[in-house]
C-alpha cells in the first residue's frame, strides 16, 4: 500500500510538475519573443523616420506612438488569444466533469489505461487510478486525459500585461538608440544595437526551445536587418519628395 501511495504521488506531481514546468517555458518564450517584436517593430519605425528626417521631435512622437500602439495591439491580441485557450480548457474540463458524472467506471478503467501506457503494469495502474480518483476525481482525469489542470487555467490578464511589458521593454532599445546618439550617428548607432539585442533574443528563443543557437539567431539577425532596410528605403523615398 505505502508503494501505490507513493507511485500515485509521485504520478499526480509529476504530471502537475512537468504541465507547471512548460507553462513557465512558454511564458518565458512569449516574453523574449514580446521583447523581440518590440525591438524589430520600433526600430524599423525609427530607422524609416530617421531616414526621412533629422527632426528629434518627429522622432520622439513617432517613436512613442510606435511603442505605444505596438504594446497595446500586442496585449490585446494575447489577451484574445489566451482567453479563446481558456475557453476551450474550460470546455473540455465541463465535459470531463460531465463524463465522470454520467460513467465513473468507464472513466476510472480510462484512467487505468493512461497509466498502463505510462509503463504501469495492469494491477499497478487501477491502484494508482482509484487511488487519484478518491481524492479528486476532476483533477486526476483532467490532467492525464487533457493534459490541463482545472485549478491553473491559463489566464488572458497575465498574458496581456507579460506581453506589453515585454514589448514595451523591447521596443525601448531602439527608441533610446535613437534619440540619444548625435544626428550623423542615429541609424548606424540604432542598427548595431538592434543587431546585437536580436542577437541576443534568437540565440535565448533558441536555447528555451532546445534548438541550434546559430540559425535562430541568423534568422533573426537577418529578419530585423531586412525590416530596417525596407523602413529606411522607404524613409529615404518620402524624405526626397518631401524635400
Amino acid at each position: 500500500m505505502t508503494q501505490t501511495s507513493s507511485l500515485g504521488t509521485l504520478a499526480s506531481e509529476g504530471d502537475s510538475g512537468t504541465q507547471g514546468f512548460h507553462t513557465r517555458l512558454n511564458w518565458l518564450r512569449a516574453a523574449v519573443l514580446g521583447a523581440n517584436d518590440g525591438i524589430v517593430s520600433i526600430a524599423g519605425l525609427v530607422v524609416g523616420v530617421a531616414a526621412a528626417t533629422t527632426s528629434s521631435h518627429a522622432l520622439l512622437v513617432a517613436g512613442v506612438a510606435g511603442v505605444i500602439a505596438g504594446a497595446l495591439s500586442m496585449a490585446a491580441g494575447e489577451y484574445v488569444s489566451v482567453s479563446t485557450q481558456r475557453d476551450g480548457e474550460r470546455s473540455l474540463v465541463d465535459r470531463k466533469r460531465s463524463e465522470l458524472q454520467a460513467d465513473p467506471d468507464g472513466q476510472l478503467e480510462r484512467l487505468a489505461a493512461l497509466y498502463r501506457a505510462k509503463g504501469l503494469d495492469a494491477h499497478l495502474a487501477e491502484q494508482v487510478a482509484e487511488q487519484l480518483t478518491s481524492r479528486n476525481a476532476l483533477a486526476a482525469h483532467a490532467e492525464a486525459d487533457l493534459g490541463v489542470d482545472p485549478e491553473e487555467l491559463t489566464n488572458p490578464w497575465h498574458a496581456a500585461w507579460a506581453s506589453m511589458l515585454s514589448f514595451t521593454l523591447g521596443a525601448l532599445l531602439p527608441l533610446a538608440a535613437v534619440l540619444l546618439t548625435p544626428v550623423s550617428w542615429k541609424i548606424p548607432v540604432t542598427v548595431l544595437a538592434v543587431t546585437v539585442a536580436l542577437a541576443i533574443t534568437g540565440a535565448s528563443s533558441a536555447k528555451l526551445g532546445e534548438a541550434p543557437a546559430v540559425p535562430a539567431t541568423l534568422r533573426n539577425v537577418l529578419g530585423g536587418a531586412t525590416a530596417m532596410a525596407v523602413t529606411y528605403g522607404v524613409g529615404l523615398l518620402f524624405g526626397t519628395l518631401g524635400g
